[in-house]
Parts: C-alpha cells; structure tokens; sequence
C-alpha cells in the first residue's frame, strides 16, 4: 500500500515533468517566427526518414514526399517515397523502396521522376514500380525538378552550373551557364525555367536566353509559384520568403533557431497550401497562406 509520503513524492514529480514539457514547448515556440500572412494547418508524426521534398498529384489528391533516409550523397539503396493525404496523414510510409537519396520530383503524364544524386527515376504511379532509371554521368549532385507544359523534365545538378533534360525518351544536359552557381530549386512559369540558386534566374524555354530576376536571396532550396504572381522559396536552414509582385522579400517563416529545416517546399495554389518539409526534423509542415 502506498504512504502517504510516497502519493506526495509521485504528484511532485508529474508536476515537475508537465512544467518541463510545458517550458520546452515554449521555448521551441519562442524561436519560431511565423508571419501572419501563414495559418499552420498541420503537421505530420515524426516517423519520416529525412524528408527532402513534397510533390502534389492532383489526379490521386496527394503528397509524395522523397525520403533520404541516410547522407543526402551516399548510394546505399535506403531512400524511399512516402504518400501522404492532404490533410497529413501517413497512408503509406515506404510507398516507393529502391532509390538511394531521392531529392525533386516532378510528376508527367502518370509518372513521378525523382532525381536521385546522378541519376533520374521514372515511377508509375498506378502500378506503383520503378520503370526505368535515366543516367546522368556528368552530374554531381541532382536536385530539384519541374516539367514543363509539353512534358520535357527539368533537373538542376547543385554540384555544377547545368540543367539537364529528359525529353522524348532521352537524358540530355539542356543548359550550362557560368551564371548559374550551385542551381536547386526550379519552377516553370508560363514558358520560362526559373532557376533559383543565389539568385532566382529566368531562362526562355524557347531559346534558352538568361535573365537575373531576383537578386539577394541568399541560397535557394525550394522554389514555387502562388498562383497570383507572387513566388515563395525556402533556404533549407529553416526560413521561408514570400517574394510580392513588386519582387519584394518578405520573411514569412524562420524555423531555424528550433533546429527545424525548410527544405524543397511544395505550393498547391488552389488550396492556398504551402507544405515544408523539415528534413534532419523528419517531418512534413502544412501551412495556409494568406
């Protein structure tokens, strides 16, 4: 039987261990800034394995999101693609197994590719299997992806200055430019590839002339379009821009301080939806933006 003492000591503790709990919520919530223009909707359970990107398919309503699962430049087959609802449940953890360090995606006429380190993969979304695997040699580091209004996929190599093609069935390098330093996110506005890396760079799909759009940015990750002519990008520390019609930069999230990453974020403008995926956190973020 339990003395009286002992029931004390028990309360004692439980108090002690909410105040602390209750203190590190604080302090966590402290070093986040989130701008009143962002609604924070949801957030998955810990339970994803280095979350490196989110990608809407709009035909199944859901999140792929590319899981790492290991160092973002090792080859040793952990990586995998989860599905998520748009409401951030986990309906399938390792929906995609066989990659190594899967990073962008992008999805084309039924298929997800997926830019894993230097080489591409094209997944089937209905069957659910890997199809094929397009070879980049040249690349050192592949990253984000956009594909465009006739279906060629667009892929930016961070460890150089190109951006490769798969086009027709065939892997080419599209673009190499000096002016393109360490280029990740991409985004296709209209008939244009936008490019961010130290900057956000505009390239004609046409004929492939380059223009600076923006400048201090600072290192880009993810890279979207709001639907309304503003563009959002994250910096992969933790903080989130919303660049306004006017091309001026607003910070709109900063999780950085709560050791918490933005990595290749996501937007679905009709949802006014903006998915961050936290990375080392091993977490997916949904915010509504306003």
């Amino acid at each position: 039987m339990q003395t009286q003492n002992g029931m004390k000591k028990k309360l004692l503790f439980s108090v002690m261990l909410l105040c602390l709990i209750n203190l590190s919520c604080i302090a966590q919530d402290v070093k986040i800034f989130q701008s009143d223009k962002l609604v924070k909707k949801w957030e998955t359970t810990a339970e994803l394995m280095v979350p490196e990107s989110v990608c809407f398919d709009p035909a199944g309503n859901v999140l792929y999101v590319a899981n790492i699962n290991g160092k973002p430049t090792v080859k040793d087959g952990n990586g995998f693609i989860s599905m998520l609802s748009t409401d951030g449940n986990i309906l399938k953890l390792e929906w995609i197994t066989g990659l190594n360090a899967p990073k962008g995606m992008g999805i084309c006429k039924g298929k997800l590719f997926v830019t894993d380190i230097n080489r591409v993969a094209e997944i089937d979304i209905k069957s659910m299997k890997i199809l094929r695997f397009y070879d980049f040699p040249e690349a050192g580091f592949l990253n984000d992806i956009a594909v465009d209004q006739n279906g060629a996929v667009y892929i930016s190599d961070m460890m150089g200055t190109s951006i490769y093609r798969i086009y027709d069935d065939k892997a080419e390098k599209w673009l190499d430019d000096k002016s393109i330093i360490s280029p990740n996110g991409l985004f296709i506005d209209e008939n244009q590839l936008m490019i961010g890396c130290n900057k956000i760079i505009r390239a004609e799909i046409a004929d492939k002339k380059i223009t600076t759009w923006l400048t201090n940015t600072g290192a880009i990750d993810g890279l979207e379009g709001t639907g309304d002519g503003r563009y959002l990008f994250s910096d992969w520390s933790g903080n989130v821009y919303l660049v306004d019609t006017d091309k001026k930069i607003e910070k709109i999230l900063d999780t950085s301080l709560a050791g918490i990453n933005a990595a290749d974020i996501e937007f679905i403008p009709s949802m006014k939806l903006l998915f961050v995926p936290t990375f080392n956190d091993n977490r997916v973020m949904a915010y509504e933006l306003k």
